[in-house]
């Protein structure tokens, strides 16, 4: 087994966590209005608002499991044609996904004008003054539900892209815009609830139209067409992203029995005191819901190569690395309690003070299990392991909780709900060792046997040959190391030259033109697999974006002695292909 400081998967966690702030961002952009929403609800308009907040919650829970299907099926298929070079079928799933998210927005959009003009939400909601300012955040939102999830599904195709500045950019911009308009509607112009849903609904617009405009200047790799969409895809992108939000939807059916709980025996003041600790937590949650996003991105293309040693050291970067920064926001939200809670109550002689403070001392420890448990539940919809993959998110997402909750809040109050959570993650993870015991037979003692990968997944090590290096004294070495692998696995004499001296001049361009570009670590990590009659090499090197392709097709033939790797490469191979794989050259060479 390859070492944990390789170069390799020294790469891959650069990667994970350079794409990790991004696709926080993505996340915090609902949890960061929702928190200002929060403190200027608390504020300016009082507990009332605040009520609106949490009975909304049950549907945002929805609106994000059907953006998640969508943004989850759509990336690992767009993950996997990537990585096979299949451009068009990616952006066929583009523009079907894009249509399809335009479509279901304004069905939402136009339930929610209809349940508010008409007061459908009397049938569960029966105190007049809670369901009036209710009914107008419901109206208020309605007009910025298109934005949001169009703008949720073209922030994954951005990150495709290596977008990352357009990204952040239009993620502060939504917040800043939300903070403005929150502060001018209610402290200004007193608009109530309306304002307050109205500022989060053209905040929206606003995180939409600067990812929008990217698109439509034709910078874009990605190319889509609302007029062009591929309706047969529609089933193939939900049935593989419906297992990334069954969690969501369990959320849904989970917080209208926990907000029932809670009514029947805490009363309103503890559904105030909940939508305070869940505006915070919502801060916080986006960091392991962006670790499984980006785990997600790095599985798909993945699995889309046949690496297994990528996708367990992935697996292992989350588990790992993951769970400790987890950890680390426990401790902080922790240490903090008494502080975050002043934020919206100020009396610690009421109630709610005392009840939020033992919140915030309790439902964070549940963050580190849930880590592990998403991670889980991701692997295995990518990997198509269609069982876990639907077990787990129920039971993590509403069955657990729903259960531990009915048993603990009659007895202990808000306390028992956050005791239920943890209980949950504890279960959730006996539950993954349940599977992977079942798989194998016998309890899993290695990470493979955990992740139940097949022996027939990718090349087996007498197949392939993997070469890291970081620096050009090691490229010396490339040519003889390749050559003999290749006659060890009775390759022609002829074939085992070029690969060697191909991957040699290749590996050396790189080095010397790619590493001295910028004061960043790069590597370059070589990969030659022998696989029926043909050698596939791979490289990939975290340089700036270079396509050989390209260059190769600007040099004069009369001029033999420029390019010397280049031509070799391209001189009898079967297949040259090159993809910038979010923000990785990936030159896959086939012989």
């Amino acid at each position: 087994m390859r070492s944990r400081g390789s170069s390799e998967y020294k790469l891959l966690t650069r990667l994970f966590f350079r794409l990790l702030p991004y696709q926080v961002l993505l996340l915090i952009i609902s949890a960061g209005n929702g928190i200002i929403d929060s403190l200027h609800a608390s504020n300016f308009i009082g507990k009332t608002a605040m009520a609106a907040i949490g009975l909304y919650a049950p549907l945002d829970h929805f609106m994000y499991a059907a953006s998640i299907i969508l943004v989850s099926g759509s990336q690992l298929l767009c993950g996997k044609y990537l990585a096979r070079g299949q451009k068009e079928s990616m952006e066929a799933i583009c523009s079907t996904d894009l249509t399809v998210s335009l479509l279901l927005s304004l069905v939402i959009s136009g339930a929610m004008v209809l349940v508010s003009l008409t007061d459908l939400t009397a049938s569960f909601v029966k105190e007049e003054t809670e369901r009036a300012a209710f009914n107008q955040y419901l109206l208020g939102q309605s007009l910025g539900i298109p934005a949001l999830l169009m703008g949720q599904q073209l922030f994954s195709f951005l990150s495709m892209e290596n977008q990352t500045r357009r990204t952040t950019l239009a993620s502060v911009a939504c917040m800043a815009t939300n903070l403005v308009l929150d502060t001018t509607f209610l402290a200004v112009l007193r608009m109530g609830t309306l304002g307050l849903a109205l500022a989060s609904a053209l905040s929206y617009w606003v995180f939409l139209g600067i990812q929008a405009q990217y698109f439509l200047s034709g910078k874009a790799d990605i190319r889509f067409s609302f007029s062009h969409p591929r309706w047969r895809e529609v089933l193939e992108i939900v049935r593989i992203g419906y297992p990334g939000a069954l969690s969501r939807f369990a959320e849904v059916f989970r917080c209208l029995i926990v907000n029932g709980l809670i009514l029947a025996f805490v009363g309103s003041v503890g559904l105030s005191s909940f939508a305070a600790v869940n505006s915070v937590m919502a801060v916080f949650w986006p960091v392991p819901f962006g670790m499984t996003a980006v785990l997600r991105m790095i599985l798909s293309i993945s699995l889309g190569e046949e690496d297994r040693r990528s996708v367990r050291d992935i697996m292992h970067i989350v588990l790992t690395k993951g769970v400790l920064v987890t950890c680390g926001i426990t401790a902080l939200l922790v240490l903090l309690a008494a502080p975050i809670t002043m934020l919206f109550y100020r009396d610690p002689a009421d109630p709610i003070f005392g009840m939020t403070v033992s919140a915030f001392r309790i439902l964070p420890f549940c963050m580190p299990f849930a880590m592990v448990s998403l991670s889980f539940a991701c692997y295995a919809q990518a990997t198509e392991k269609k069982v876990l993959a639907t077990v787990l998110p129920l039971l993590d997402g509403g069955i657990f909780v729903s259960l531990f909750a009915s048993i603990l809040i009659p007895a202990f109050g808000m306390n028992g709900l956050y005791f239920a959570n943890i209980l949950n993650g504890c279960c959730c993870c006996l539950v993954i060792l349940l599977f992977a015991t079942l798989f194998w037979k016998h309890f899993p003692k290695t990470l493979e046997q955990l992740l139940m990968i097949p022996d027939s997944f990718g090349a087996a090590e007498n197949e392939r040959i993997d070469i890291s290096i970081t620096q050009l004294s090691e490229v010396v070495s490339i040519s003889s190391r390749v050559i003999d692998f290749c006659r060890e696995r009775g390759i022609d004499e002829r074939r085992a030259q070029h690969a060697g001296l191909a991957l040699e001049e290749m590996a050396g361009n790189i080095v010397e033109h790619g590493f001295t570009k910028d004061s960043r670590p790069h590597s370059v990590d070589i990969r030659v697999i022998h696989r029926g009659d043909d050698i596939v090499l791979r490289l990939r090197d975290n340089c700036r974006a270079f396509n050989p392709s390209e260059r190769f097709r600007l040099f004069d033939p009369a001029d033999p002695a420029k390019s010397v790797g280049l031509r070799l490469v391209y001189g009898m191979d079967k297949d040259v292909s090159y993809q910038n794989l979010l923000g990785l050259n990936v030159l896959t060479i086939r012989i």
